[in-house]
């Protein structure tokens, strides 16, 4: 049986299998990405690029319908939610065609002594690794492809195994776009073929999104070769309720925080961390409009994933947590759910659940909400919700994470960085940061 397969979550059908890739079929694909490099990338302009680059966006755009139904099937994702997938991706690939010149721009130096001039050049190195997963199966290619081909790096892409048909799909757009064969390779491999991509000297760094777990081993091997590494991994994003002149509202931000795309985000709300005089009205408002969720709600990605999820959550009951409940597992099917009662030692209290159940805390204070709100092991993203914008400020300043969203969710942009501290990772995608990690800063100094 081969490693990649379509397999439809709601059912358990395998729609198609995809062959996995063979040793010659690995070294072909890092040959072609290194012949690219050498050839196009290093006679083409970025403009030329940048030109490339939209054109993804735009056929992104002219084949919303098809790619949308592809990654439906694949991981269960609603449909609406999956056609917005494709809009954010070609907003995304647009920001990086508009902006491309400006962020590679040369950048003069000012010197403190001596005559002459220092400038600092950026410039593409070389091949890159990307690993991604599956929750996302064209946003997170989006982040990664979009800044650095139009850098001038040439790309090797490792999905996840149940993503082949979405893998196929965009990598047959990048050709059609324009770019050369060799500038974006979509690769079948194995766990054990990534590593020999990563060890092999033609390849400069590697872009891990997944788990904690898989981006320790990437990263053991990249740094037995020296190779850079941007990682983005789990997180269990603190929601922190400190005031609210709407708690309906509020509270109807919490779901959508916790039931983004079945709750199977790394940035989604997790914790919701509630003072005191708020927190029984907002378990009561929160429990009863998680449990209304139900109806209609999407399977997880796959029965694994529901699995591993009701053994957290089971686990968290036996050690003394209080569980309202949609109904009972079905199959890839989770039902929407609440913990409360939740405390240090237990499981889940540091735990990150993927799918659509919420942990909610009762604090007395700003201050125990901040410390609760960084007693984790992660630091991804964070919400802070209060009517005071002086505390708002001071919260968002003391939060540890790498992203802090006041009064608002669903606010990512392909203008602002993505990324986070601590397990969650390091480095930066989107933006300006993120056309920023696989460059080469070269330094120009020019005296007399």
């Amino acid at each position: 049986m081969s490693l990649y397969a379509v397999t439809n979550p709601a059912t358990g059908e395998v729609v198609q299998e995809y062959p996995t890739a063979s040793d010659a079929d690995v070294e072909n694909a890092v040959t072609a990405a290194h012949e690219a490099f050498r050839t196009w990338s290093r006679s083409s302009t970025v403009a030329e690029r940048a030109e490339l680059v939209r054109r993804v966006g735009a056929l992104h755009h002219e084949r919303r319908d098809e790619l949308a139904a592809i990654i439906q099937r694949e991981m269960g994702k609603p449909l609406e939610e999956c056609l917005g997938e494709v809009d954010f991706c070609t907003a995304i690939y647009d920001f990086y065609a508009d902006n491309a010149e400006a962020f590679m721009a040369d950048e003069p130096l000012e010197l403190l002594e001596g005559e002459g001039s220092a400038v600092v050049k950026r410039t593409a190195v070389g091949v890159l690794l990307g690993i991604m997963p599956w929750n996302f199966p064209y946003y997170q290619i989006a982040r990664f492809a979009g800044p650095n081909l139009a850098t001038g790096n040439t790309i090797v892409l490792k999905h996840a195994p149940q993503c082949p048909e979405s893998a196929a799909a965009l990598e047959r757009i990048f050709l059609d776009a324009g770019f050369p064969e060799g500038a974006y390779v979509n690769v079948y491999a194995t766990n054990e073929q990534v590593a020999d991509v990563i060890a092999d000297p033609r390849v400069q760094g590697v872009s891990l999104t997944g788990s904690e777990r898989a981006g320790a081993a990437v990263a053991e091997i990249a740094g037995r070769h020296l190779k850079k590494v941007v990682l983005e991994l789990g997180g269990s994003d603190p929601f922190v309720v400190l005031g609210s002149s709407d708690l309906d509202d509020t509270v109807d931000k919490a779901v959508a925080a916790r039931l983004d795309n079945t709750g199977q985000a790394c940035n989604a709300g997790k914790r919701f961390i509630v003072v005191e005089d708020l927190y029984d009205s907002f378990v009561e408002k929160f429990t009863a409009k998680m449990l209304a969720a139900a109806e209609g709600i999407a399977p997880l990605s796959s029965v694994a994933a529901a699995e591993r999820l009701a053994d957290q959550v089971e686990r968290a009951v036996e050690q003394g947590a209080h569980l309202e409940s949609a109904g009972e597992r079905d199959g890839a099917h989770f039902p929407p759910g609440v913990l409360t009662g939740v405390k240090p030692g237990d499981d889940a209290f540091h735990e990150e659940l993927f799918g659509p159940v919420g942990i909610v805390f009762k604090v007395g204070s700003e201050e125990e909400a901040v410390e609760l709100a960084n007693d984790t092991p992660f630091g991804l993203g964070s919400y802070v919700f209060t009517d005071d914008a002086d505390q708002a400020q001071r919260v968002a300043d003391r939060i540890e994470a790498g992203m802090v969203f006041v009064n608002g969710v669903g606010a990512e942009g392909a203008e602002l960085p993505f990324g986070g501290v601590k397990r969650s990772g390091f480095g930066r995608e989107l933006g300006r940061f993120g056309m920023d990690e696989f460059v080469n800063k070269k330094l120009i100094r020019t005296v007399g």
